[in-house]
């Protein structure tokens, strides 16, 4: 995975507003402040999810496909069953 770093550098920013957010709530903050910041982390969370696909259909779905056949179709097939998760969530 080529953004590695980068994807793990998020992830650990984002772990940090989760738990940000566990204090807010253990402080008893305000409702919409914490909502706010669940927002936050959800579009951020968003985001490393939409490199990470970036970077599946880069990679792997395009050496796939220069393969041809079978493992062509089953990671398009993957990358089509992550596409829909990402857009029901």
């Amino acid at each position: 995975m080529q953004d590695q770093k980068r994807i793990v550098a998020r992830l650990s920013r984002i772990e940090g507003q989760v738990r940000g957010i566990k204090q807010m709530a253990q402080n008893g903050d305000y409702c919409i402040d914490i909502l706010t910041q669940i927002s936050a982390a959800n579009s951020a969370l968003r985001s490393v999810a939409l490199l990470l696909l970036d970077d599946h259909l880069s990679h792997c779905v395009k050496q796939a496909s220069a393969q041809g056949d079978q493992v062509a179709d089953e990671k398009l097939q993957e990358a089509s069953a992550a596409i829909a998760r990402l857009v029901k969530s």
